[in-house]
């Protein structure tokens, strides 16, 4: 992979969700003024953006082939190959995350829940079976899990992590605002909603006063 910043890496996903309503909309081609208008970024960082990893240069006045950028960026952020996760703890925000429909277009299959609750084992949400928590040891390797999505309890964060870690799972998507102790050789994305909101409070209030 190329070398890119983070904040690059934050784009892209925004890019191809932009690029896959404009083709669902008929869409053929579009060039960076469009998308950089439609999306609130400047035209120039847009550019340099696509060039990173369009595999063909625009035309002029035409810009670029829709399903070709789209295609180049699944590629580059390796959404062309589906990743299999499972949802560990079932709960309102684990059912949500289960239900979602649009993980697929981003490279993530969630084939499964784990819980701990005995009235969740054995059922099902959005066809996907829920087992208990005891089974992942088992599971991990049978369906070819490489992601756990982590959505239990504060209470119950590391002991699931050290669950998962014993289990084989190298990747964790951790929705849980507690800092997770792993070894070196397991990756962690932390997404603290709390911190996610006090950002948009204080922009907000910010906005207000000027």
């Amino acid at each position: 992979m190329k070398q890119v910043s983070e904040r690059q890496l934050e784009r892209f996903p925004i890019y191809l969700k932009y690029l896959l309503s404009m083709r669902d909309s008929g869409y053929k081609t579009i060039s960076s003024p469009v998308i950089a208008n439609a999306l609130s970024f400047s035209e120039e960082q847009v550019r340099k953006d696509l060039q990173v990893v369009s595999s063909n240069n625009g035309k002029p006045k035409l810009g670029r082939d829709i399903n070709e950028l789209i295609e180049d960026i699944k590629a580059f952020l390796h959404y062309d190959n589906l990743t299999k996760a499972a949802v560990v703890g079932v709960g309102h925000l684990g059912k949500a995350l289960m239900n979602y429909k649009g993980f697929n277009d981003f490279g993530l299959d969630i084939v499964c829940g784990f819980d701990i609750d005995s009235n969740l084992v054995g059922s099902q949400v959005n066809g996907k079976d829920i087992y208990s928590v005891y089974q992942l040891s088992n599971k991990i390797d049978e369906l070819g899990l490489e992601i756990a999505i982590l959505a239990v309890p504060l209470s119950a964060a590391q002991d699931n992590a050290d669950r998962l870690v014993n289990a084989g799972i190298k990747g964790i998507w951790n929705f849980v605002p507690v800092h997770l102790n792993v070894g070196d050789d397991v990756v962690i994305e932390n997404i603290n909603m709390a911190s996610s909101f006090a950002i948009l409070q204080h922009k907000l209030s910010n906005k207000e006063k000027n």
